[in-house]
C-alpha cells in the first residue's frame, strides 16, 4: 500500500492534501458549533452546510475545465493559497453581528476547494500512471481520510472549548499554506494538462501543438463552453464512466441522508451528544482498515463485482449502526460503515482514473463532484424529514434498500475495463469470482 510514497512528487502531493484536509475538519464542528451557541438557532446553523455545498453546484462542472487547460500543478498552488486567505477572513465574522462574513468566507473557501479537488485527482494518475501505483496512491488517499475522520473532529471540538473558534481558524488558514508549499516543491511538468503520457490525450483532439498555444491563451467562455461539450462528449460514450456516475450518486445520497441524523441518533439511542464523537471515531478507523483492503482488490477485481460487494456490505453496515441501542454494538457498526463506504467511493475514482484521457480527466472529474453535492444536498435535507415523520428505523432501512439497489446497479450496468495483470493463485480466484 505503501509503494506510490517512493516517488517524491506523490509523496508531496498526498502529504499536502492530507495537511489540508486536517486543517478543515478541525472547524467541521467548530464552525457550526459556534454559530449555534452565540445565535441559538439551528436555522443558522444548518446554513453552513448550504455554505459548503453551493460552490459545488455551480462551479464544478467549470473547475473541470480549468483542471485541463490550466497548469494543474500552479492551479493547486494558487487555490490553496486562496483558501488560506478565505479562511483568515472568517476571523472578521466571530464578532458579534458579523456572523455573515462566516457564510461569506465559506463560499470563497469551499470556491476554492472545488477548483482544487479536480486538479487533484488528475494529476495523481499523470504523476503516478495509472497501473498498480494508482491502486497505491488511492489506497494512501482513503488512508489520510481515515486519519483526519479519526482525529479532526474530535479534536476540533476539543480545541474549540480549549482555545475558541479563532485559534482553530488560523491553524486552518496556516494547514493551507502549508499544502500550497508542498505543491510547490513538487516538479513542474514539461507539459501539463495532459500527463507524461501523449496516448492519454483524446483522439478527437485537435493537434498537440496547437492544443498547447491555446491553452497559453487567456480562456473565454466560448472556450470554456466548447471544453465542457468535449467532456460531454466523452462521458456520453463512455460506459463505465456513465454507470458509475449513477451508482455513486445513488449512494451519495442514501449515506448523506443517514449522515444527517447521525447526531440526533447519538443523543436519542446512544445517551448522548458526545458519543457522536466516538461515532465519528469509528468511521475514521473504517477508513484505515478498509485501506490495505482495497488496495489488495483494485488490480485483481474487475470494478463492477467489487462494488456491487462492497455497497451491499455498506447497506447492511448502515443497518446494523441505525439499529444499535448502545455504544458497544454502535462502533463496530461504525467501522464496517467507514471501512466499506471508503471502498465503495475508492473504486469508482481508480476505475475512471483509468479510462478516461487524463487529458479531459479534470472535466469528467468535476461533473462527478457536481453530481455528488447535488446528492448530498438532496439526501441531507430528505433524511431528517423521513426521520421526523417515520423515525429513525425506517430511514436506516430505506437508506440501506437505495444503497442495495447502487449495488445492483454497479453489478448490472459497469462494464469490464483492463486492469493490471497479477498473477499468482490468489490473483486468480479472485479474478475468476470477480467475473
Amino acid at each position: 500500500m505503501l509503494q506510490a510514497l517512493r516517488i517524491r512528487d506523490f509523496r508531496l502531493l498526498w502529504a499536502g492534501g492530507l495537511i489540508s484536509s486536517l486543517g478543515s475538519w478541525l472547524l467541521t464542528l467548530a464552525i457550526p458549533t459556534h454559530i449555534f451557541l452565540v445565535t441559538g438557532s439551528l436555522r443558522a446553523t444548518g446554513l453552513t452546510v448550504a455554505a459548503e455545498y453551493l460552490p459545488l453546484l455551480v462551479l464544478g462542472p467549470v473547475a473541470g475545465v480549468f483542471a485541463d487547460r490550466w497548469d494543474r500543478r500552479r492551479l493547486l498552488i494558487g487555490t490553496n493559497l486562496f483558501c488560506a486567505g478565505a479562511v483568515a477572513v472568517m476571523l472578521l465574522g466571530t464578532a458579534p453581528g458579523r456572523y455573515w462574513v462566516l457564510y461569506a468566507a465559506l463560499v470563497a473557501e469551499n470556491a476554492g476547494v472545488v477548483l482544487n479537488i479536480p486538479a487533484w485527482q488528475a494529476r495523481t494518475p499523470a504523476i503516478v500512471g495509472t497501473g498498480s501505483m494508482l491502486s497505491s496512491a488511492n489506497a494512501l488517499n482513503s488512508v489520510s481520510s481515515g486519519t483526519v475522520r479519526l482525529i479532526g473532529g474530535p479534536l476540533g471540538g476539543v480545541l474549540l472549548a480549549v482555545w475558541g473558534a479563532r485559534w482553530l481558524i488560523g491553524i486552518d488558514a496556516a494547514s493551507y499554506l502549508l499544502s500550497a508549499a508542498a505543491m510547490f516543491m513538487t516538479s513542474a511538468p514539461g507539459r501539463e494538462p495532459g500527463g507524461r503520457d501523449p496516448r492519454d490525450r483524446d483522439p478527437r483532439d485537435r493537434d498537440p501543438r496547437d492544443r498547447e498555444a491555446e491553452d497559453r491563451e487567456h480562456t473565454t467562455a466560448g472556450t470554456v463552453a466548447r471544453d465542457l461539450a468535449a467532456g460531454v462528449r466523452v462521458l456520453r460514450h463512455q460506459p463505465v464512466a456513465r454507470a458509475l456516475l449513477l451508482v455513486t450518486v445513488v449512494f451519495l445520497a442514501a449515506n448523506a441522508s443517514l449522515s444527517a441524523v447521525l447526531i440526533p441518533f447519538g443523543i436519542q439511542r446512544l445517551g448522548g451528544s458526545e458519543h457522536t464523537g466516538f461515532l465519528l471515531a469509528g468511521l475514521g478507523i473504517g477508513f484505515l482498515l478498509g485501506a490495505p483492503v482495497i488496495r489488495l482488490l483494485l488490480d485483481r477485481v474487475q470494478p463492477g463485482p467489487l462494488l456491487a460487494v462492497t455497497l451491499a456490505a455498506t447497506a447492511a453496515s448502515f443497518f446494523a449502526l441505525f439499529s444499535s441501542s448502545s455504544l458497544a454494538t454502535a462502533l463496530p457498526a461504525a467501522a464496517a460503515v467507514g471501512a466499506f463506504g471508503s471502498m465503495s467511493l475508492v473504486v469508482p475514482q481508480t476505475a475512471m482514473q483509468r479510462v478516461i484521457p487524463n487529458a479531459l480527466l479534470g472535466r469528467i472529474g468535476a461533473v462527478f463532484l457536481t453530481g455528488e453535492a447535488a446528492a448530498t444536498l438532496g439526501g441531507a435535507a430528505g433524511g431528517p424529514v423521513l426521520a421526523q415523520a417515520a423515525g429513525l428505523t425506517v430511514t436506516a432501512a430505506v437508506a440501506s434498500l437505495v444503497t442495495l439497489a447502487a449495488a445492483a446497479l454497479a453489478r448490472l450496468s459497469v462494464p469490464k475495463i483492463t486492469v493490471p495483470q497479477r498473477h499468482g493463485p490468489v490473483a486468480l480466484a479472485l479474478s475468476i469470482g470477480g467475473q
